[in-house]
């Protein structure tokens, strides 16, 4: 049998991989009765607006996993759509699979229920590589492409990503409208706390290391406070699309924000730890 050329080679095995990570990454959403109906019984605008994000946020993010080595902004953009494509079928195919779609369903209602599929697992995809690829590659994107911007931008993939899972849930709402003022507060600090153990404190693979000069409370300020702030915006922005903030007040908005930033905050610190 011939044997493949290694360029094409690379590219069949980023394609594997992409398929994986897509899987792996989304199947909790796949697997959740209010992902499958979001996308067809929200807002067409807000969802629209929301898709859009969808490509240069993949474009981005190429630059830290995507299906291969990529060297320029338009194989950056070439790696993005074919993550989109992948996150599709890997979602139809499961979605399939499980009795959720069949062919008495209009087209409207497949396309609604595939739309925020494809954003989560499109993510997933573009991660492949960075954690199933070669060591070496992955630390040669990152030590390159390091800086503050690049920082903050990863926490708000990380916060997205994790944010996407919980916001359709009743839970949230629910939590929030349990918890006290006190318990708000607590919820924030806390919050902070972890945010900045998981990437300085506990040692993790991928530990930030502040550098020469910066003191803690300049580290605590730039990364987690600052990324906090951005974890909050990402949640408010991520519950007004999916219509979970219509007919509330100001203090049940403010709560759900801050209950949906917990685990938005986790995911955020995870992301510059893995990526």
């Amino acid at each position: 049998m011939e044997r493949l050329k290694p360029s094409r080679r690379d590219f069949l095995v980023g394609l594997g991989r992409g398929f994986a990570g897509s899987l792996i990454f989304s199947l909790p959403m796949l697997m959740t009765m209010e992902m499958w109906w979001l996308g067809f019984y929200a807002d067409p605008l807000r969802l629209a607006l929301f898709m859009t994000l969808l490509l240069p946020l993949l474009w981005r993010l190429s630059r830290y996993g995507g299906l291969r080595h990529t060297r320029s902004g338009w194989d950056d953009l070439a790696d993005a759509l074919v993550a989109v494509a992948i996150a599709a079928i890997a979602s139809a195919v499961v979605l399939a699979l499980f009795g959720v779609l069949d062919r008495g369903m209009s087209t409207h209602e497949v396309v609604g229920k595939l739309l925020l599929q494809t954003f989560c697992g499109s993510i997933g995809a573009m991660l492949a590589q960075n954690q199933f690829g070669e060591k070496d590659l992955r630390d040669e994107r990152r030590e390159a492409e390091a800086s503050y911007l690049d920082e903050m931008f990863l926490m708000v993939v990380g916060a997205l990503f994790l944010s996407l899972n919980m916001a359709p849930t009743e839970e949230i709402i629910l939590i929030a409208y349990q918890m006290s003022v006190w318990q708000v507060i607590v919820l924030i600090l806390l919050t902070l706390v972890l945010m900045h153990a998981f990437v300085y404190g506990l040692e993790f693979g991928g530990t930030e290391r502040p550098r020469d000069g910066e003191g803690f409370w300049s580290v605590f300020a730039r990364f987690t406070v600052a990324g906090y702030a951005l974890v909050l915006l990402v949640s408010f922005y991520v519950l007004w699309t999916f219509g979970r903030l219509d007919s509330t007040g100001n203090l049940p908005t403010l709560g759900t924000t801050i209950v949906l930033g917990f685990p938005g905050a986790l995911g955020a610190a995870v992301a510059r730890l893995m990526l």
